[in-house]
């Protein structure tokens, strides 16, 4: 009975091809549209590391001294350098990550290029590991690397194909800033989205948080050795005293270096908490910080919906493309009832020979479907041409945006529940044609 009603569709849609083809342009543009934002949201919204989000963990203690902020207000988002390197250096958590990133100057002494800027993240040995970086050469330093403050680097793969023709690098030296420092790895191609483990201050400007799609640095180092080689290019997150010399924060009464710790039970995070809330009673005893109650132990997931990672202009856009689909799926409603109530006649004689209303209302749905086939492969060309535009936009994830296995496959999912829901209504409207009352007037 399907196959009959499908080839009864595909007969009415050639019988009157200039309203067919109005109905498919319809879904077509009101899923390209809808579509295109969709798969921008659902790349900047993804969960950047699955599988190992729900051990990550970000930490906050209020290191502010002066009292200036509320119990009910949030920790900062970075760390002073003494709580930082306090927290770090206990070694409470299973690994973790001190970050700080920092402008710097690129080179390299055996190649003949003229230095660049890039941007560095002076980080620790867990970072790796923690966040499954992928190497193509080499590998990490290690944990006594941190301690000596040792010159060496690990580099991306971009910059490694801009310096050195994307060979095997390891061992070659970079230069950063003025100090020269050893390559022991190369990471594959990698991107995260969003770049989660600089995540901060995005809820409160959210025009600057398309800079978490950028791509991740271009050189790794010791966290120590970048605080040393890079001294006075850091930039504070926020300041209660005034650096004495600008960007050299270790002294400062500045927020800028963030800690990421990896608890893999329950147990270790309720644990970690009460280490959190131990170092701050015991700092606000010392007289350091004001709010000892003011900390905070977010997974990874839950520290980017907090900052709201999503640029609002991308919300904004697929609220407005949602909207234009439902004004797609009304006309499509409109050309559809007008279809099935032009065949209202040949509906009557189906009925006269016995056809239930069950049976005519399935019919005209089959036909709809139909229509959202067609309308869904018309709106995955125009998903794709609407992602090659955003491409070319100058924002920082533009060159992510691409249509996956998953949402080719919604695609033509959401056409086909379109235009069955559009068809609903004027299928119903058909089904209940009296037969007599048509048969009177042929």
């Amino acid at each position: 009975m399907l196959s009959y009603y499908f080839h009864l569709a595909i007969r009415s849609l050639r019988h009157n091809k200039v309203l067919t083809g109005l109905m498919v342009l319809a879904i077509a543009v009101g899923i390209g549209a809808s579509m295109t934002t969709l798969t921008v949201m659902h790349l900047l919204s993804g969960n950047p590391l699955p599988g190992k989000s729900d051990v990550l963990f970000y930490a906050q203690v209020d290191p502010n001294p002066n009292g200036a902020a509320s119990r009910h207000q949030e920790p900062p988002d970075k760390l002073d350098y003494q709580s930082a390197i306090d927290l770090w250096s206990k070694h409470n958590a299973d690994r973790q990550a001190l970050v700080v990133e920092s402008p710097v100057k690129l080179s390299a002494p055996d190649v003949k290029r003229p230095p660049s800027m890039g941007m560095l993240m002076s980080t620790t040995a867990d970072f790796f590991t923690m966040f499954d970086v992928p190497f193509q050469y080499g590998g990490s330093w290690t944990g006594e690397d941190d301690a000596r403050r040792s010159r060496v680097a690990v580099i991306s793969s971009e910059l490694n194909d801009r310096l050195y023709g994307g060979v095997n690098s390891v061992g070659r030296t970079l230069r950063l800033r003025n100090d020269d420092v050893r390559i022991v790895g190369v990471l594959k191609p990698w991107r995260p989205a969003p770049q989660f483990y600089d995540v901060a201050g995005g809820r409160f400007s959210q025009g600057q948080t398309a800079d978490y799609y950028a791509k991740p640095e271009d050189a790794f180092t010791p966290f120590y050795t970048g605080l040393e080689v890079n001294d006075g290019h850091f930039e504070q997150f926020n300041c209660w005293d005034a650096p004495k010399v600008p960007g050299h924060l270790m002294g400062a009464g500045c927020e800028w270096i963030g800690l990421w710790v990896e608890l893999d039970s329950k147990a270790k995070v309720t644990s970690y908490r009460s280490f959190l809330a131990n170092y701050a009673a015991q700092q606000k005893a010392l007289g350091r910080i004001s709010y000892a109650d003011n900390t905070r132990l977010r997974d990874l997931m839950d520290w980017l919906q907090f900052n709201q990672v999503v640029p609002s202009d991308v919300r904004l856009q697929a609220w407005l493309a949602l909207s234009f689909l439902v004004i797609c799926l009304c006309n499509t409603v409109g050309l559809l009832l007008v279809k099935f109530l032009r065949r209202s006649g040949e509906i009557g004689i189906r009925r006269a020979l016995g056809a239930s209303r069950r049976q005519i209302f399935a019919q005209c749905l089959i036909e709809a479907s139909v229509i959202g086939v067609f309308g869904g492969a018309g709106g995955w060309l125009l998903t794709l041409v609407g992602l090659g535009l955003v491409r070319r936009q100058p924002v920082a994830y533009a060159d992510l945006a691409h249509l996956d296995v998953s949402m080719f496959g919604l695609t033509f999912l959401l056409a086909v529940l379109v235009s069955a829901f559009a068809g609903t209504l004027p299928a119903l409207r058909a089904s209940r044609i009296a037969p007599a009352l048509q048969l009177k007037t042929l």
